[in-house]
């Protein structure tokens, strides 16, 4: 007997993924129910390659009760009112909102890096996914981290549009042809001009001069993997539109050699080492496109500290940074508690 499983917010960019993903990697799944808001109700939306259609139905009306598994990709106001209706019912909520993952009582999982940490799920059945940004940066740092014991980390994110959702990829595509046609390039998602153009700004500013998505980083990297480690970051939004970029400095308190990183990244669950000191012996976002790994290039010593290492990070943000890290804790989640499947 399989799962019964529910995508909300299954019209969105990550929505759409998480469906796909279920298709693709064989998800014990009986039954898939995708909703959305009202207008999008009665839509079709198939079920990865397979042929199958599945018709949106509307959250607001939907019964969660019999229901095993929902994956939430809906927004922190609507997961608001939605999830812990959800999770009364029993039905455990895997949620990609930001809502939830400083909760102490909800686990925010990485399955590579922080398995364990989802026994306590029961709380309030609920399980948050990181940011994406987040989710790429401790897969490649955990392994680091069980050698060597990172004490500190200066990260400067390069962010697709696609973090920002259909609008921010429609902005990029309109601002692009506009220039091109000789139109103005006006910005409506973004506080600038995309198109040709990086924006040293994503989220809101804090009162220390930090941005919310740069405070994610900083708070979600201690939660998930050490809360001793210090953490700095710059979130940049950059014209690409799939596929987050990290620039990653990294202080240890034990000496390790870049020779000694690149051998345990090469073993690391969930990362791909592709580095090679030639043009091109590298990953940029396009290659990571539709890909799962998180891709590691450009490990490097830094002479400038004391047991010091720089390399380079790139992810498909719909997919490890959102949608496939939310189908692993749902896998993770079967194996560990709910042994429906298999």
């Amino acid at each position: 007997m399989g799962y019964r499983v529910v995508v909300a917010g299954a019209t969105g960019n990550v929505g759409r993924e998480m469906v796909n993903i279920l298709a693709e990697r064989e998800f014990p799944a009986d039954e898939i129910a995708v909703l959305a808001s009202s207008r999008s109700t009665g839509d079709e939306i198939e079920y990865g390659d397979t042929g199958r259609m599945l018709k949106v139905r509307n959250i607001e009306h939907f019964d969660p009760e019999g229901w095993d598994i929902a994956l939430f990709a809906i927004g922190s106001e609507a997961t608001k009112v939605y999830a812990p209706k959800f999770a009364a019912a029993g039905c455990t909520v895997i949620d990609n909102s930001s809502l939830y993952r400083m909760d102490p009582d909800v686990p925010l999982i990485v399955p590579e890096v922080n398995a364990d940490a989802i026994d306590g799920y029961r709380a309030k059945n609920i399980i948050a996914n990181p940011n994406c940004s987040t989710a790429q940066m401790v897969v490649a740092l955990k392994p680091l981290h069980d050698a060597a014991t990172i004490k500190r980390v200066v990260v400067a994110t390069y962010q697709s549009v696609s973090g920002a959702g259909k609008v921010g990829m429609d902005e990029l595509f309109e601002q692009s042809r506009n220039i091109f046609v000789g139109d103005p390039a006006e910005a409506k998602k973004f506080t600038k001009q995309i198109a040709f153009n990086v924006i040293p700004h994503i989220d809101s500013f804090l009162d220390d001069g930090s941005t919310k998505e740069e405070w994610k980083m900083v708070v979600e990297t201690k939660k998930i993997l050490d809360p001793k480690i210090k953490v700095t970051a710059t979130c940049v939004r950059v014209p690409v539109f799939v596929g987050h970029s990290e620039a990653l400095n990294i202080e240890f308190e034990n000496e390790i050699s870049a020779e000694d990183a690149k051998r345990i990244l090469r073993e690391a669950p969930g990362v791909l080492l592709i580095d090679k000191h030639e043009d091109g012996g590298y990953v940029t976002p396009i290659e990571s496109a539709g890909e799962d790994a998180t891709f590691v290039s450009r490990v490097r010593e830094d002479p400038t500290v004391e047991n010091g290492l720089s390399l380079w990070c790139v992810s498909d943000n719909l997919r490890k940074g959102a949608a496939l890290n939310a189908v692993q804790i749902a896998e993770l989640l079967g194996r560990r508690h709910l042994q429906k499947a298999g």
